[in-house]
């Protein structure tokens, strides 16, 4: 089968959610298929570090698109119904490129990875074209809305509606759709969409990150794994140093909280000047600064599908403690595979209770990981794919253009 595979984010290398996600579908994708990539990046550079891709693609049409000038598109559509997020993924020569191509050769499916790539795909002619949000952004603007001051909220208000527009509309023009977790499909499901739609859960490697046989005895080590260049991470990892930290060390006074993500802002890298908190900046490898750890904390008050911190730590057999908001994109047992905390007094003791308690940390360490070969390794995702084309291909069309 012949794939066209449209992506917004140049998926080389997977560092990131959606650059993982994106790889993962691509790889996999090429075991059977061939595949031709349709991807935009923000500048040339970021383009010379994707030759891996050609391992897996037959084609690669790729537009670099400058930050600056997607911001630029970006707020001139703030007064139009197109939703800015859609506009600052739009680039007139990958739409002329993707139609000379088009031309030449037919394509048996299109697969369109994020909401907003959907805009080059409407005119695309394919047996089955399938959708796969991901996360449902319109959720995560609302989300922010709540959380930053005027005029932002304003602002972040205005695009969460007409963001949410536009996924309940283009869901009507494919055959089938995923998305990533259980909460975002209660979401899609309010759509009331007469296309189908299924959970392709994220996942993560389980090779690559597995438990330090060696560390038998942790030391009481808090750690926070996540890009610190993300509003939701910079929110949560503050409001964790400023209102929860302090109650862990009332009652466990050696406590240490090491913040490990890459480009931590100022307001992020000032919580280095609070006695035990570190702050590593980019590292080359997470895992060396994990594999020590007594407890991994997600305090997240915003967040939507799944956080990879979470796999990832789970992976390694590090006990997480969580909040409601981000538990919700892991398939998981609360109090069976990880912690959750609701208000920074439950949180802080749910993490005491770990650091005092080792039974308890053996036995949510070896569920964790259990649970993540059972549930989140990227092999079982993958066949969730494969089982939603193999449905498509062979259910009538419901969405051609």
């Amino acid at each position: 089968m012949k794939i066209l595979f449209l992506c917004p984010h140049f998926p080389y290398p997977p560092d990131h959610g959606a650059r993982i996600r994106a790889y993962h579908f691509i790889r996999h994708l090429s075991r059977m298929h061939t595949v031709t990539l349709v991807t935009l990046a923000h500048t040339k550079k970021e383009l010379s570090r994707g030759v891996g891709l050609a391992n897996y693609c037959d084609d690669i049409i790729v537009e670099v698109l400058p930050t600056h000038v997607r911001w630029w598109q970006a707020f001139g559509a703030f007064g139009s119904r197109t939703p800015s997020s859609v506009a600052y993924f739009r680039s007139t020569m990958l739409k002329r490129r993707i139609e000379e191509k088009l031309r030449t050769q037919k394509f048996d499916a299109v697969i369109v990875f994020c909401a907003f790539m959907a805009q080059y795909a409407l005119d695309v002619d394919a047996r089955l074209r399938f959708l796969d949000y991901g996360d449902l952004d319109s959720g995560k603007w609302a989300e922010y809305a709540r959380y930053k001051p005027f005029p932002l909220s304003y602002g972040y208000g205005i695009e969460a509606r007409k963001l949410r527009r536009y996924e309940r509309s283009i869901a009507e023009r494919f055959d089938r759709c995923s998305v990533i977790s259980k909460g975002e499909l209660e979401e899609f499901n309010r759509f009331n969409s007469t296309t189908p739609c299924t959970i392709i859960p994220n996942g993560v490697d389980v090779n690559y990150f597995r438990a330090n046989a060696e560390n038998t005895q942790r030391s009481p080590v808090i750690v926070f794994l996540g890009r610190m260049n993300y509003f939701p991470n910079i929110d949560g990892v503050i409001y964790f140093a400023q209102e929860i930290f302090p109650k862990i060390r009332k009652k466990k006074a050696e406590a240490e909280l090491r913040i490990i993500g890459s480009n931590p802002p100022r307001s992020v890298r000032r919580l280095a000047k609070i006695p035990n908190i570190s702050v590593t900046g980019e590292v080359s490898d997470v895992r060396p600064y994990l594999t020590d750890a007594t407890v991994s904390v997600v305090p997240l008050r915003i967040a939507r599908g799944t956080q990879n911190k979470i796999l990832e730590s789970m992976a390694m057999g590090i006990p997480v403690v969580t909040t409601p908001e981000a538990a919700k994109g892991v398939q998981c047992v609360p109090s069976e595979h990880l912690l959750v905390a609701d208000g920074p007094a439950d949180f802080a003791e749910k993490v005491v209770d770990l650091i005092e308690n080792g039974s308890l940390q053996k036995k949510l360490s070896q569920a964790a990981r259990c649970q993540i070969l059972q549930s989140h390794s990227w092999e079982r995702s993958m066949k969730a794919l494969t089982k939603m084309l193999n449905l498509g291909r062979s259910a009538p069309q419901q969405g051609s253009a």
